[in-house]
């Protein structure tokens, strides 16, 4: 037996596997490309030469509007160097340069359906000296999504009948700057880009076209790729956007390491740069490592990652997270492998941050554990209480929670069985349909008559303390 250390509740567990069990931890096992020795020379340079758009000083000139949308807390670093903190002051600079009054200078934090971003947070994504200068004056806020007033319907988007909302910020502004991060993402391949916009600056409505069983469950969605339906309609929702708006969105994307440290750099129109951004980040991210495919994966869950502090103790969140992994290593696993979490699962919902969860929990049962479409859901997302949680009470949006377990459904579609290792509410585990063991080594005893006494085991710890990548084969030709 080999030991190892995998994340569990606020620390980490020690875990024995077999001794022939192999281990991979992102940015470590295979080393990412280079970083970029210089990141704000680099990103200046790419803000003054865009690509497929004008300049933003031939683009703006006194009494022009800027908005500039940046990504809430859930990725992007927050180091002195780290993308927001590098790019926005350029992008400023830039336009008072051009004649652009300070006052006609808005960011927005793009959070979606995602909770608000709290004061102290928006100061750390983008440094003291912007948040001193721009957040007591107004300039800096967190987008609503049920602010009715400042919401433009712009109607059905032609290619795939999404229906498309903006902030009406970010429509009524002469120029609209989308700082984005391109980091592989198990819901479209890569965050930034379109994807920014299609769920950053939108409703529930619109986001509900796309995170969603109809598209979650198709066939091109597991394993993960930038060609699934999900992607397409990102990519027609913004391109919609921009139709209706008469203007380009300028984009400053960087494609990150898994330090969330910048390994390039590209600016100007979404439909040119996405393909470009793709091709250099496939590298860190599309990792051509696996030898064999693997029968059962093993990983630990942290209470705090991504979605907040209670996310390893949530029964759909812990869910969600399993699936996410099914989704970025599928090309590494046998058709229908078998997952064993190490998760300190206790049924803390987290009400705070996320008021709907229980709902949507009791209405997944009382449909048979099968997920309808929206319909049956309409009063929860509309539940006047929780709606006031996400506007003024740092709550994940009611859609939010739906959208959750639309995707942790693809646990048990797409495996053989779930295991969790060390829940302190096994209930929860079991009513979601997922075993429950004391030890890793249980788990693998009692799998064998899923994969047999000699399966291939993989490990991953820090599986979700750094961006993940999307394991392939070594010999795989499609990237």
């Amino acid at each position: 037996m080999k030991n190892v250390k995998l994340e569990y509740g606020d620390g980490l567990m020690d875990v024995e596997v077999p001794d022939n069990s192999d281990v991979f931890i992102t940015g470590e096992t295979v080393k990412d490309p280079a970083k970029l020795e210089d990141p704000i020379e680099a990103t200046l340079d790419s803000i003054l030469h865009p690509i497929g758009v004008l300049p933003i000083n031939k683009q703006v000139h006194k009494g022009s509007k800027v908005v500039i949308v940046f990504p809430d807390r859930v990725k992007g670093g927050y180091q002195v160097t780290s993308h927001r903190k590098v790019s926005i002051p350029i992008v400023i600079n830039e336009c008072l340069a051009a004649g652009v009054n300070d006052e006609d200078i808005m960011l927005i934090c793009s959070n979606g359906l995602h909770r608000k971003n709290k004061p102290e947070e928006i100061r750390r994504i983008l440094g003291d000296g912007l948040f001193n200068h721009y957040w007591p004056k107004g300039q800096i806020i967190n987008h609503d999504s049920e602010d009715k007033e400042h919401i433009v319907d712009l109607g059905n988007e032609p290619q795939y009948g999404a229906k498309v909302v903006i902030s009406k910020y970010v429509y009524d502004a002469d120029l609209a700057v989308l700082i984005g991060h391109c980091q592989g993402n198990p819901y479209g391949g890569y965050s930034g880009g379109y994807k920014h916009c299609a769920t950053g600056i939108s409703n529930w409505e619109c986001i509900s076209s796309h995170h969603c069983p109809a598209v979650m469950h198709r066939e091109d969605f597991v394993p993960v790729s930038s060609h699934s339906l999900m992607r397409k309609k990102f990519d027609a929702i913004g391109q919609w956007m921009e139709h209706c708006m008469h203007k380009k969105f300028f984009m400053v994307d960087a494609v990150l390491d898994s330090n969330s440290e910048q390994i390039a750099l590209f600016s100007g129109y979404g439909e040119d740069i996405e393909p470009l951004e793709w091709a250099v980040a496939d590298k860190r991210t599309y990792v051509k490592w696996a030898e064999k495919k693997y029968d059962v994966l093993v990983f630990g869950l942290p209470y705090d990652f991504q979605y907040g502090t209670k996310q390893g103790r949530n029964p759909i969140l812990v869910m969600q997270a399993i699936s996410a992994q099914i989704i970025r290593l599928k090309r590494v696993t046998t058709d229908y492998p078998v997952i064993i979490a190490v998760a300190a699962l206790d049924g803390d919902f987290g009400d705070e941050e996320f008021p709907a969860m229980k709902d949507v929990y009791k209405e997944f049962f009382e449909h048979d554990d099968t997920l309808p479409q929206e319909e049956p859901f309409h009063t929860k997302m509309n539940n006047p209480e929780y709606i006031e949680k996400y506007r003024n009470d740092y709550a994940f949006h009611p859609y939010h929670a739906f959208s959750m377990i639309s995707c942790a459904h693809l646990a048990d579609k797409d495996t053989k069985a779930v295991y969790i290792v060390g829940a302190k509410e096994p209930g929860y585990a079991r009513a979601m349909g997922m075993k429950t063991r004391s030890t890793v080594m249980e788990a693998l005893k009692d799998a064998e008559k899923f994969v047999g006494k000699n399966p291939n085991i993989l490990v991953l710890p820090k599986t979700f303390k750094k961006p993940s990548v999307h394991l392939c084969m070594k010999d795989s030709k499609e990237f």
